[in-house]
């Protein structure tokens, strides 16, 4: 068995082109290049693999042989590949960061974050993404911890002058609980009887905003660092508890949960923090995403 030896990639992107084009001609006119140079680099591919790619013989027509048939997907991945990486070199020489990794806190609105995240795919195909869901301090930590570039927090950091901080927008948060909790089925609740009743809660799971809390009314609370399981507790009728108004627009409408009319504090607005580290600067791509949240995030005039 001969020595095989790799092609080039101009005569693999040449082997291609003839499949495309269904000629040697076509090829060469798609190519800008001489038939013949076309049939030479088709024989050296076909010598230095020691592989027949086309049936030549009684057809004006070019075929693939079975064998070039199984070798025309690896083919076309490394022509493919090998774009890949010239657009990757292009990106970085044009100041584009190599990836970028992002932390949101888990209230930040799906319906915000999916579009502006295709968008992102879009304009940015070659810049790979991280996206990681955290709550409350845990979103900080994962900056000041070298684990994302730019970060969506809420609120009640404390001070940390390791990062930068903008405020960027907030969400609604209004107190909800099932239509059967005795909350729910009070249309005028008194002082006081938020406390007499079990408060869900979302806590963090980091150390950094340990112990704070946002709006907690109760000194009966459950503890739960998933925003998921909250509301499903909610339509249980377990307990009551603030919620983004986006997550529950839905329940509100059907009647699944209902909205409490709180006289100590109703709805709310849950400001929205980006951060980034002062010794690393967002980078085009993360500068993109920080100027559409802005747009996209909502502003609301309710009481913090």
């Amino acid at each position: 068995m001969p020595n095989l030896v790799p092609p080039s990639l101009d005569h693999l992107r040449i082997v291609l082109a003839v499949v495309e084009e269904g000629s040697f001609g076509g090829a060469a006119r798609k190519l800008g290049r001489a038939v013949s140079v076309v049939s030479y680099a088709i024989a050296q591919v076909e010598l230095q693999l020691d592989v027949i790619l086309f049936h030549r013989e009684g057809s004006r027509k070019p075929v693939l042989t079975e064998k070039g048939r199984a070798l025309l997907a690896e083919m076309r991945t490394i022509s493919e590949d090998f774009d890949t990486l010239l657009s990757r070199v292009r990106s970085l020489r044009q100041g584009l960061e190599p990836e970028l990794s992002l932390v949101v806190d888990v209230m930040v609105p799906s319906h915000v974050l999916a579009p502006l995240l295709r968008a992102f795919q879009e304009r940015f195909p070659r810049v790979p993404l991280r996206l990681h869901v955290e709550a409350l301090g845990s979103v900080a930590t994962s900056l000041l911890a070298g684990q994302a570039t730019l970060a969506i927090a809420g609120p009640d950091l404390p001070d940390l002058p390791e990062l930068e901080q903008e405020v960027i927008g907030a969400i609604e948060m209004v107190p909800v609980a099932a239509p059967d909790h005795p909350l729910g089925r009070q249309t005028r609740i008194a002082p006081g009887d938020t406390r007499r009743h079990l408060q869900l809660v979302l806590t963090d799971r980091s150390e950094l905003t340990h112990g704070r809390d946002f709006a907690v009314l109760s000194p009966h609370t459950w503890r739960l660092a998933d925003l998921g399981a909250k509301h499903d507790l909610l339509r249980e009728g377990i307990g009551w508890g603030s919620m983004p108004r986006d997550a529950v627009r839905e329940d509100l409408a059907n009647g699944t949960l209902v909205e409490l009319d709180l006289p100590e504090r109703g709805r709310m607005a849950y400001p929205l923090m980006a951060l980034w580290r002062r010794d690393s600067r967002p980078g085009p791509a993360a500068l993109w995403v920080l100027e559409e949240l802005r747009e996209r995030l909502p502003v609301l005039d309710v009481p913090a």
